[in-house]
């Protein structure tokens, strides 16, 4: 008789503990957060590596697949900018150091392109690289990234003048021309380097850069930016060019300021131009941003994505959150479902629909950062 009873206490001990191995198994599964977005933007960032990197030149190729002279030729050097934000953005996740190997000879391949230097004739294109190399200091700690981006902020600085009241000019051979891509990422460049080595000047330089950006090319109603100001000389604002990545630099300069300065006021701009959005840019139907074609408009919708980004982790609980990460979700489902190749994860210019046969850097990297930043908001558990 003892030992049935024996028995029998063991057997409910046994049911016990499975009961118990079942539960925290259980618990387990639904508390272990998700990867998906992390693995998608893993295979897109190999694809990257494996059909548009050329290992001979240490360059990114313009498309996919690579067409005779049309794989280097035009140098698109503002590509290749964003390519380096790409690549840090994949050592951020990963922290995989085939990413800081690919970044040190992305590094040597632009200089051997481009006569040695950094520097070139566009003030916006200089802008881009000089914000990528600072990111890529910031997560690798390699010096000569640094120097770059200082090197740049140097040149830039002396497109600031006076013609149109202010700004800095799009390229050194048409000073009188300011527009948004130029003057916008330097407020976001000035207000980084501020914060990184406390130079007052550097305040002095993203403040008044933002006030002519504001004053001049953005409506005060709506907080939509125009593209620029006097294009054809004739003095006229380009209030009919209202793309994306337009939205997407005042964005992150307004937050980058807010971050410089804990002036909340900045952080008011930004919310503004990005509630703006679903009123201009997104399809009322779908929720999803529009084609800007090929070549340089394949990255604009990139560059928006990120800044909103940007947006969202300033005030992970801020009132327009839910709503941003929302459009991000829609774009970034429709993309993996519908804008991706079926065998591989290379994309299209429209995020609604299955890429052309031959895919661009340009538009490549737009799909990359979105990916990457919803890798972001999965990672902060800011998916739902």
């Amino acid at each position: 008789m003892k030992q049935k009873k024996l028995i029998a206490g063991l057997a409910v001990l046994l049911i016990l503990a499975a009961a118990v191995i079942w539960q925290q198994t259980r618990n387990n599964e639904t508390t272990a957060p998700s990867t998906l977005w992390q693995e998608r933007a893993e295979e897109a960032q190999l694809e990257l590596s494996s059909s548009f990197w050329d290992e001979k030149r240490g360059l990114f190729s313009n498309a996919a697949p690579c067409i005779a002279q049309l794989c280097s030729d035009p140098f698109n050097y503002w590509w290749l900018a964003h390519a380096v934000d790409v690549l840090t953005d994949g050592y951020e996740r990963t922290g995989d150091e085939r990413y800081t190997e690919q970044l040190v000879k992305l590094y040597q391949g632009l200089l051997d392109r481009n006569a040695g230097v950094m520097i070139n004739d566009y003030y916006d294109d200089m802008e881009w690289m000089a914000l990528a190399w600072l990111r890529a200091y910031d997560a690798t700690k390699d010096d000569r990234y640094k120097q770059a981006s200082l090197e740049l902020w140097e040149e830039i600085k002396g497109g600031w003048n006076e013609e149109i009241g202010g700004g800095i000019a799009w390229r050194k051979e048409q000073i009188d021309y300011k527009n948004t891509p130029a003057n916008a990422p330097a407020a976001i460049l000035a207000a980084r380097l501020y914060e990184h080595f406390q130079n007052e000047e550097d305040l002095d330089w993203a403040k008044k850069i933002y006030n002519w950006q504001k004053q001049t090319l953005v409506d005060p109603d709506t907080g939509l930016v125009w593209d620029g100001i006097n294009r054809t000389g004739d003095g006229n604002i380009d209030k009919d060019w209202q793309f994306t990545y337009g939205q997407g630099v005042y964005i992150g300069a307004g937050v980058e300021l807010y971050h410089a300065t804990e002036d909340k006021a900045y952080l008011e701009d930004a919310r503004q131009t990005a509630a703006n959005l679903k009123d201009i840019f997104l399809s009322p139907a779908t929720g999803m941003l529009p084609s800007e074609g090929e070549g340089d408009g394949g990255l604009f919708k990139g560059v928006l994505v990120r800044y909103v980004g940007e947006l969202i982790a300033a005030e992970p609980d801020g009132p327009e959150q839910k709503e941003l990460i929302g459009i991000l979700e829609t774009n970034a489902d429709s993309l993996w479902q519908y804008g991706k190749a079926e065998d591989k994860a290379v994309f299209s210019n429209s995020w609604v629909q299955t890429p052309d046969a031959v895919v661009q850097l340009s538009t490549e990297l737009s799909g990359i950062m979105l990916l990457e930043q919803m890798a972001v908001l999965e990672k902060n558990g800011q998916l739902h």
